[in-house]
């Protein structure tokens, strides 16, 4: 399968690096074809323009800021995101790619605004890689809108037709050694059984 893996840390020290090594690493070993997207590393610009807003609904024409992230994307079958919640949200980084790159004439059709249809059909699989630095009961009282951007927004993306993985790390900060590696583990099994 192709995997598109979207991932958004800018220390590659960090844990959130050792889960995306652990993802891309996993993928391969699956025999997956791996498009491995670094946002920082690639020196991705989350912001979204003056310009880009303005011709946000000239299909095709505003593709072409970001046209090689949009020719990942729908090439891929599968899109793997891998992150850390900030703020109980999307880092800047990968909100800047959401809102650049998931526009429309790529991820929805808006001909008819009174019936907007999905267009990322092409995704058969849908997974996150999470971190939260509060335990899920804060997340859940805040809403969890990583959670519900991936399963809900991502999952009506795609047609309903993506199967949905959602694997998240709570409480990281205060997280044990051991703890981390069992997720990191389970991380793993869970990217060589993406089909």
């Amino acid at each position: 399968m192709r995997v598109l893996v979207v991932y958004a840390h800018p220390v590659e020290t960090s844990y959130n690096a050792a889960l995306h090594r652990q993802v891309v690493k996993s993928l391969r070993q699956a025999g997956h074809e791996v498009d491995d997207c670094d946002l920082y590393a690639e020196d991705f610009n989350p912001v979204l323009s003056r310009a880009e807003r303005l011709g946000y609904h000239d299909v095709p024409a505003n593709r072409a800021p970001v046209q090689g992230y949009v020719d990942r994307l729908l090439r891929a079958e599968a899109l793997v995101l891998c992150f850390p919640t900030w703020c109980f949200g999307l880092p800047a980084m990968l909100k800047g790619w959401f809102d650049r790159v998931l526009m429309p004439g790529v991820a929805f059709d808006l001909s008819d605004p009174k019936h907007v249809k999905p267009t990322l059909t092409n995704l058969k699989h849908i997974a996150a890689v999470v971190t939260y630095g509060r335990p899920r009961w804060v997340a859940w009282t805040m809403g969890d809108p990583p959670r519900k951007i991936v399963t809900r927004y991502l999952r009506r993306l795609s047609g309903g037709r993506a199967r949905i993985d959602y694997h998240a790390c709570y409480h990281m900060n205060v997280a044990t050694r051991p703890r981390l590696e069992r997720f990191k583990a389970h991380v793993g099994t869970a990217m060589a059984r993406l089909a």
